[in-house]
């Protein structure tokens, strides 16, 4: 029997398919917040006026720690793993 997929092809499958899904995340973070436009001249939407936006640096500095912190502890188990 003929096989289709040798293991040059299951690699380049796996590395279109990572691919292929990292381009849908990251395109579809922009069809996720978009928000449509006022066309129709009218003021006001079903409860007024829009929220007050939400602060996205209260938390960064822990958040760049941890991340920090993981790239150290995933170093470290692939170091083991060698």
């Amino acid at each position: 029997m003929i096989t289709i997929f040798t293991r040059c092809n299951r690699v380049f499958m796996k590395k279109l398919l990572k691919f292929y899904l990292l381009s849908f995340v990251l395109l579809s973070d922009f069809l996720t917040y978009a928000q449509p436009g006022d066309t129709d001249g009218g003021g006001g939407g079903l409860e007024g006026g829009d929220p007050e936006p939400a602060p996205i640096n209260s938390k960064l500095i822990l958040l760049a720690i941890a991340g920090i912190l993981f790239v150290i502890y995933t170093f470290r188990k692939s170091e083991e793993q060698a």
